[in-house]
């Protein structure tokens, strides 16, 4: 399988934007799910000088928090501070630090793990001084080796961003899915996947989860993970996964809401126009590593999973994240909806960008057709203008299709 590689790292795209912004802001924060490799990258690319510190050491975490003045006179700058959620007391004296330098560009790099949680805190200390990018575990470029480039995909120009040297038939690609993003089973052969799962979970629920709030069911927090995993790529119905982890649809509602902060799993809101009263209401969900999505939910084989009931939901999911990433890449972040109406037409993705609607399809098939664009006709447009369509399919290469419509090799995102 060509994604495994020996290397002790591989390029992340979101590299060239941090820098970017670093010379432009006091301060950049690169937001994300743990494990994903945030440190590592800016270890990669801090400039020389840059002083580096965690607060995932309690012991370092307890001072900053107690006095964040004089953690950061020690430390001086340019610094890099790492998982910033466990001394939030820091923000606002950095504000002090950053004023008092004149705003200063490239003074402090932070990351954090959990998302919602710190914004607040930046958005009141540090407004106007801070550039703000996500991170995702690896792409699929970049866990290949090839173009690392940070370009968002762009329909318009879909033909041209094809990663030909990516291609690969359908168990590969399944295979693909299965490995997920995580970059320490990406670059190290040795490091067992089942082992590596059940220690991340163990560990996200054990320090993430109980940061946010106190959970004394972590079973039962588990058994939702589980049962999000195996309802990846549909519409999220609370009383499902209560059910199955055995607690109440308000506990679940709250839970779902963790692995977002989190950046476990993002949830996809349907497209409404103001003047439509008949579309979905419910958002669909996503995990944004397909990797830790199928451990969670029993599959570790991709010749069984490409021939199964999940094959469709996984895939959907697989080609939601990478969309998304090549957004997040550029330090931008996609308008993305699905739409569904009461009689049936769906569309999968709607990514609405310069007054325009491209809607786009996720298809199993290798041979895809205007049938699979056909309820395009169906979505109300209110002012946007309906642009040509995408269908993400199994084929080889890149397809063209009547009315400027193409279809897009899954394997070459």
């Amino acid at each position: 399988m060509r994604m495994r590689h020996k290397e002790k790292y591989l390029e992340r795209a979101m590299g060239k934007k941090v820098t970017e912004l670093s010379q432009s802001f006091s301060c950049v924060l690169v937001t994300g799910a743990r494990q994903v490799g945030k440190s590592t990258m800016l270890k990669r690319i801090m400039p020389e000088g840059m002083r580096y510190v965690t607060l995932d050491d309690y012991t370092v975490a307890d001072y900053a928090q107690k006095d964040p003045i004089g953690f950061l006179e020690e430390m001086g700058t340019p610094l890099c501070i790492d998982e910033i959620q466990y001394a939030p007391g820091l923000l606002r004296a950095m504000k002090m630090k950053i004023d008092e330098a004149e705003q200063e560009p490239g003074m402090y790099w932070l990351t954090g793990s959990q998302r919602f949680m710190m914004m607040k805190g930046v958005s009141e200390s540090l407004a106007g001084r801070i550039g703000i990018v996500d991170m995702y575990s690896l792409s699929q470029r970049e866990a290949c080796g090839g173009d690392v480039s940070s370009e968002a995909f762009a329909p318009e120009r879909a033909r041209e961003l094809v990663q030909h040297e990516n291609l690969c038939g359908l168990t590969e690609l399944y295979e693909r899915i299965i490995l997920g993003g995580y970059p320490r089973l990406i670059t190290r052969e040795a490091v067992d996947k089942g082992d590596y799962m059940r220690a991340y979970v163990q560990t996200y629920v054990e320090r993430d989860v109980q940061a946010l709030t106190q959970i004394t069911n972590q079973a039962a927090f588990v058994k939702l993970m589980r049962s999000a995993a195996m309802r990846t790529g549909q519409q999220l119905v609370y009383s499902d996964l209560a059910r199955d982890a055995e607690v109440s649809p308000k506990t679940a509602a709250a839970w779902i809401a963790i692995l977002q902060a989190s950046g476990i799993v993002e949830l996809l809101e349907p497209y409404h126009v103001n003047t439509t009263k008949r579309l979905a209401k419910t958002p669909k969900l996503y995990f944004m590593d397909t990797g830790l999505c199928c451990w969670l939910a029993g599959w570790d084989d991709a010749e069984q999973l490409k021939n199964s009931t999940y094959a469709g939901a996984i895939l959907e999911t697989w080609v939601y994240g990478q969309l998304v990433r090549s957004f997040a890449n550029a330090g931008k972040r996609p308008r993305l909806s699905y739409f569904r109406d009461r009689n049936g037409a769906e569309v999968d993705f709607l990514l609405e960008k310069n007054g325009g609607l491209y809607p786009m399809e996720v298809k199993r098939s290798s041979s895809p057709s205007m049938d699979d664009l056909r309820w395009c006709s169906r979505i109300p447009l209110g002012q946007a203008e309906l642009r040509p369509g995408i269908v993400f399919c199994t084929a080889d290469a890149y397809i063209p299709m009547p009315f400027k419509n193409a279809g897009f090799p899954i394997s070459g995102l």
